[in-house]
């Protein structure tokens, strides 16, 4: 187990290091000077270069790696310019409302499609499955963007049962939590859905049945709580996905998250919030796969060795 724990964290560590490094390098060649949008078009050649040097934006660009790395070590990412004061933590300001916003939707899948699922397969190639499955599909293959524009229109702006964006009350989390589930909640159904139909064809099932069990007491005692190991690693993992997922559920719906800064301070060129958001959200998307890897590494110790091949 150690040797497991070793490599998943020492992949962990290259994996931040590499996303700490595409951010860093893509922002810099993007079209765009930090110190002409602080600066104001009105300000003189003189003026920009000045504040350049300031910034350290003239030095050799392996020189401002090396130096955004030792910063970055030690959780330094500079001042925000566009709203002052330290980088990381206007981003620490605004991570709750990302994780609240992802927990939340979180809570919504499981709540809808555990029931479906198991619904699903219970009444599996009848209609009921077909409506469940068709719908998951659909619901999985709208864009996300788009379905957030139209619970909108119809729940905020014709019925207005809920409030079309902002923050401060449960209210305006329903519709960006609805829209940032919806992908997943189709993809957990055919989780559980398939899984329990291949526990259901197992040997030990037909024993169950044999010796006069209720259907009941074998799908909830016996067979969901086989399931539920994979589709409670599934969602570990899912975490990581709905934190990424919710940057532009966040600008489609005005919520003060993470995504929300970040999209803002990439259209102001704000180099020190941008690296500050993509380290978080990097460190806690790895950090959580790590968890999920080593728990699934004790449950199921076949991987273990499988990775030591």
């Amino acid at each position: 187990m150690a040797g497991y724990l070793i490599r998943r964290i020492l992949y962990s560590l290259f994996v931040i290091w590499g996303a700490v490094t595409i951010i860093f390098f893509v922002i810099r060649v993007v079209p765009g000077d930090p110190a002409t949008v602080m600066l104001g078009t009105s300000a003189t050649e003189e003026q920009i270069l000045e504040l350049q040097k300031e910034l350290g934006l003239n030095d050799p660009l392996l020189v401002q790696y090396v130096n955004y790395l030792k910063d970055a070590v030690n959780l330094d990412f500079g001042e925000s310019f566009k709203l002052g004061g330290s980088a990381l933590d206007h981003v620490f300001y605004r991570f709750p409302f990302t994780i609240t916003l992802a927990v939340t939707a979180i809570i919504i899948s499981i709540t809808v499609s555990l029931p479906l699922g198991i619904l699903a397969a219970k009444k599996s190639n009848g209609i009921i499955d077909w409506m469940i499955s068709t719908t998951s599909l659909l619901g999985q293959s709208l864009p996300t963007f788009w379905v957030g524009i139209m619970l909108i229109i119809i729940f905020a702006r014709f019925l207005g049962l809920f409030p079309s964006g902002g923050s401060g009350s449960i209210a305006h989390l329903i519709l960006p939590a609805t829209t940032l589930c919806l992908p997943f909640i189709g993809m957990i159904i055919r989780l559980i859905r398939n899984g329990l139909l291949d526990e259901l064809s197992r040997g030990y099932v037909q024993t169950a049945r044999s010796k006069g069990l209720k259907e009941n007491s074998i799908l909830y005692i016996h067979v969901l709580r086989n399931v539920l190991i994979p589709v409670i690693t599934v969602m570990g993992l899912l975490l990581g996905e709905f934190i990424g997922s919710a940057i532009i559920i966040e600008v489609v719906f005005s919520w003060p998250g993470i995504g929300r800064l970040l999209v803002d301070s990439i259209l102001n060129r704000d180099y020190a919030i941008v690296q500050a958001s993509v380290v978080l959200l990097a460190t806690v998307y790895v950090f959580l796969n790590l968890v999920v890897d080593i728990l699934y590494g004790y449950i199921d110790p076949r991987i273990q060795v499988e990775e030591s091949r």
